[in-house]
Parts: structure tokens; sequence; C-alpha cells
């Protein structure tokens, strides 16, 4: 499947803003089953954008800098990518969670996609003993990691409400926990939290889903925004796989990976210092529209 992503994000500024220096992460990563084309990055009216390395996760950075006033600021991000990602499949010889565990806390990969550093608590998802106990019916240690991974996403996902309203981006997971409702990235979180506190691999995934469902399949929740799911590091020869816990489903043909991190304050697709404003609005949209006539 080949997707053409438009991402745009507006600020409207309480006052004249009359420097800021920003991390864009907006251009995604290429990352297994999927493969960025192409790529444009245009900020409005004013900016100057260069490559800067990334801190933290698996991230394309880019540094924007704004040294004239503006009282407005559009950024506008498109690109194309190739997804050719199959549903996985739960099999007999999956590692289990036990031998999950083990292999990670023994791996040498101490790279941004390595297994060891997203085994343990990071500032926005730390232990709770409350999320734990509730994942622990999923992850039983002998239990293959597949099948775990998908059952405790179904359940967060029957079990928890959809809200916009009812979370916001500083919301923590235990907070969203109580609630049993929240968006993506609180669901995101809850998961991880369990997985960890289970002493499993879990990453923090941002990026897109499909906006136009195929024929006769219902529109997935987290369509024309960015989205957040769990990567769970399932051993060397099955890798990082990706549960989406707000649909119930795997990452496979309808997601696109922008970055990967312990949280979202690792990967968040803009953030930075911004002075001279007295407030700020902030306005996202997205577009993930397949490239029909280029499908496989």
């Amino acid at each position: 499947m080949i997707y053409d992503i438009r991402h745009l994000t507006r600020f409207d500024y309480g006052g004249t803003v009359e420097f800021a220096r920003c991390n864009l992460r907006l251009k995604p990563v290429d990352w297994p089953g999927q493969r960025l084309e192409h790529y444009t990055l245009t900020v409005a009216p004013a900016g100057r954008l260069r490559p800067a390395r990334a801190e933290a996760g698996v991230a394309n950075v880019t540094r924007l800098v704004i040294d004239t006033p503006v009282r407005t600021l559009t950024i506008e991000s498109r690109a194309r990518v190739v997804v050719d990602r199959l549903v996985p499949v739960p099999a007999a010889d999956d590692p289990t969670l036990a031998e999950v565990a083990t292999l990670a806390r023994a791996s040498r990969d101490l790279s941004a996609s390595g297994p060891a550093g997203y085994l343990y608590p990071s500032p926005l998802i730390p232990l709770d003993a409350a999320i734990r106990d509730y994942c622990l019916p999923d992850l039983d240690p002998g239990r293959g990691a597949l099948e775990a991974g998908i059952a405790l996403a179904r359940r967060i996902q029957r079990d928890f409400t959809f809200d916009g309203s009812a979370t916001i981006v500083t919301t923590t997971p235990a907070e969203a926990f109580a609630h049993r409702r929240g968006v993506c990235q609180d669901f995101a979180q809850i998961m991880i939290a369990g997985l960890r506190a289970a002493g499993l691999p879990a990453a923090y995934a941002s990026g897109y889903i499909r906006t136009i469902p195929p024929p006769g399949r219902p529109r997935l929740v987290g369509a024309d925004a960015t989205h957040a799911w769990v990567l769970l590091w399932c051993g060397p020869a099955r890798g990082w796989v990706g549960l989406d816990p707000t649909n119930g489903i795997w990452m496979a043909q309808d997601h696109v990976v922008m970055a990967v991190g312990r949280d979202y304050a690792e990967i968040a697709p803009v953030d930075g210092v911004v002075l001279g404003a007295s407030a700020q609005d902030m306005q996202v949209s997205v577009d993930v529209a397949p490239v029909d006539e280029y499908a496989t």
C-alpha cells in the first residue's frame, strides 16, 4: 500500500513571537515494513530549517528557528510512504513472555531500536500497581509473546472508552486508567506500563493510521490526527511487533510509523521554546490517503 500523508499544524499566537527554536519530528522513519519515498517540509511565514540529531528514540528531527516576528505559524509536512507489512500471526514456536524478558535483558544492542532501553519506566510512563494487576491476567510468563500482546490490546479496547474530552496531553496513565476513558495516547501508555511491569520491552509508537478504510470496513479510531500505539519486542526473530489498543488490532498495512520512543515526550511531533507570546492556539489536521492506482 502506498500512502500520501499531509500533516498541517497551525499556531495562532496571542501576541508577537520574537523568537522560537523548535524540534520537528514529522518525517516518517524507515521501519521494518515501510519505506519513505518522498518528503517535503514547509514553514510559513518565516523560519529556517536544518537537520538535527535525535536525542532519544528513533526519529527524524528537523530544527526550526524563527527570528523574525510572527503572529501565526503554519508547518506543513507531506510524505509518500510505501507500507508492505503483513498482519502478524501467533505461532506455536513464538518465544514465551519469560523468554522475551530474558532475551531483552541479555541483549547487547544499545541502539535506539534495541530492546534494552524500553524495559524500564520512563518519565511519562511510571510503574503503577493498579495497571500492573489489570494487565497480569493476559501476561502469563509461559504464554506466547504475540498471543499475549494482542490479547491485552483487545482487552484494553473492550474495557476503555475512547473520549477525546476525557484527558489532555499531560494526563498520567494512572489517571486515565482510573476513569477507563481517554485517547490513543492514554491507551498506549497504559499498555506499555503493564508490559514493562512484567519485565517486557515496550515502546511508544507515534504515527498515522489510514483515513479512508477499505470498502466494508469501519473507520478506525485515530484517523485525521497523529495516532499512538505500542511496539512489543518479541525476540530477535520476531523483532518489534505493533499492537494498537485503541482499535484492538495489529500494526499492519493501516499504520505508518513516524517515530518510536520510550514515551511521548521523546518523540512529540513539535516541541521547543517560544519567546514573546502570551498564549497560543494550535490546530492540527492530518490526511492519510491511499494511492489506489499504485496499491499492492
